[in-house]
C-alpha cells in the first residue's frame, strides 16, 4: 500500500489547492484555499468563467467602483469554494481578507457575508470553515463566530500559546504552519536541511496535538504548509493534515510501511501543565517567541500581496 492510502487511515486528508483537476484525482475529504492560491489558480483561462460570473454579481449589486471589487472578490472566494465542494464530501475553507487581521469587528462582518453568500448559493454553514489569521483580533473574532454557529479555521498559526488561545475560544480547527516554521529555523541556524524527526514545526505540531488531547479540548488541528513527505510521515495520526498536490503524488507514489506517530492515548498519560492565558499573557508570549512573531507578520504581508493582485486583475477586468 502507498504511504498516501496508508495515512488516510490515520488522518483526514485535504487538498491544499485551488486546482480542481487535483482535487478530483487525489481525493481528499476537505479542501482549503487562501489568497494565494486563489491567485494562482484565477490566472489560469480555465477557471474564467468563475472570474466573469464575480464580475457580473459585483455589476449587478452596485455601481460604486471601489465596491464592485470587493464583492467580486467575495464572489470569486466563494465560486471557489462551490465547485470544490462538488468534489470533495467535507468542508471548504475560504479566507476572511488578510488586511482584517487585526480588526474583529470588521473580520466578523466578512465572515458572515461570506456565508451568505455560500448559503445563497444553498450550501449549509456547516460545510463551510471561515479562515482567520491567528492574531488576538482574529481569535477574538472566531470566538465569537462559533458562538455564532459559524466555524473557523485558524491560519497563520505558529505557536503554542496561539494554539491555546484558539482552543480555550472553542474554535473548530487550527491550521499550524509546519513548514514556514522550519524555514525560520533553517534560517537562523544558518543550516541547509533538519532531519525531519528533529523538524522545529513537526515538534510544534506534535506538542499542540498531545496539548489538546491531554486536556480534551474538541479543536481539532490540521497541519500544514508542508515542505516534504518526512515532516507529513512524521505527524501521521494528526487530526487533518492539508497537503498540496505535489506532495500528494509523491505519497502516492511511494511504497512502504507508515507508522503513526500521533496518538490520543498517548498523549493523555503524559505530564503536561495547562496554560491559563488572558490578552496580556498572550501579547507577551508571542513578543518572546520571535519565530512565531516574524511569521505571523510575514504570511499576513504575503496573502495581503497576492490578495492585491488579484484586486487589482479583477479591476482590470471590470474595467473592460
Amino acid at each position: 500500500m502507498n504511504l498516501l492510502d496508508q495515512l488516510k487511515t490515520y488522518t483526514k486528508v485535504v487538498a491544499d489547492t485551488g486546482d480542481f483537476a487535483s482535487i478530483e484525482q487525489y481525493k481528499p475529504i476537505d479542501a482549503t484555499t487562501n489568497p494565494s492560491l486563489i491567485y494562482a489558480a484565477s490566472t489560469d483561462p480555465k477557471y474564467r468563467s468563475l472570474i466573469d460570473d464575480a464580475l457580473h454579481y459585483a455589476k449587478q449589486a452596485t455601481q460604486d467602483k471601489r465596491e464592485q471589487v470587493t464583492l467580486a472578490l467575495d464572489k470569486l472566494a466563494v465560486n471557489f469554494g462551490l465547485q470544490i465542494l462538488k468534489i470533495v464530501p467535507g468542508r471548504v475553507s475560504t479566507e476572511v481578507d488578510a488586511r482584517l487581521s487585526f480588526d474583529t469587528e470588521k473580520t466578523i462582518d466578512k465572515a458572515h457575508k461570506l456565508i451568505e453568500l455560500y448559503q445563497a448559493a444553498g450550501i449549509d454553514k456547516n460545510r463551510i470553515l471561515i479562515k482567520v489569521a491567528s492574531t488576538w483580533e482574529g481569535i477574538n473574532a472566531a470566538e465569537r463566530l462559533e458562538k455564532d454557529g459559524i466555524h473557523c479555521n485558524l491560519t497563520l498559526l505558529f505557536s503554542k500559546t496561539q494554539a491555546i488561545r484558539c482552543a480555550d475560544a472553542g474554535v473548530t480547527l487550527i491550521s499550524p504552519f509546519v513548514g514556514r516554521i522550519l524555514d525560520w529555523h533553517k534560517k537562523d541556524r544558518g543550516v541547509s536541511d533538519i532531519t525531519a524527526k528533529e523538524d522545529p514545526g513537526v515538534l510544534s505540531v506534535t506538542t499542540i496535538y498531545n496539548y489538546y488531547k491531554k486536556f480534551n479540548y474538541p479543536t481539532v488541528v490540521m497541519g500544514a504548509s508542508f515542505r516534504n513527505t518526512g515532516e507529513i510521515i512524521e505527524l501521521a495520526g494528526c487530526d487533518l493534515l492539508t497537503i498540496s498536490p505535489t506532495l500528494l503524488k509523491e505519497l502516492q507514489q511511494t511504497e512502504g510501511l507508515l507508522e503513526k506517530k500521533l496518538d490520543v492515548a498517548k498523549a493523555q498519560i503524559l505530564d503536561i501543565n495547562r496554560i491559563q492565558l488572558d490578552e496580556k499573557s498572550f501579547r507577551w508570549e508571542m513578543n518572546e517567541d520571535a519565530m512565531a512573531t516574524e511569521k505571523l507578520a510575514e504570511g499576513i504581508r504575503k496573502f495581503t500581496e497576492d490578495l492585491l493582485k488579484l484586486e487589482k486583475q479583477i479591476a482590470t477586468f471590470l474595467e473592460a
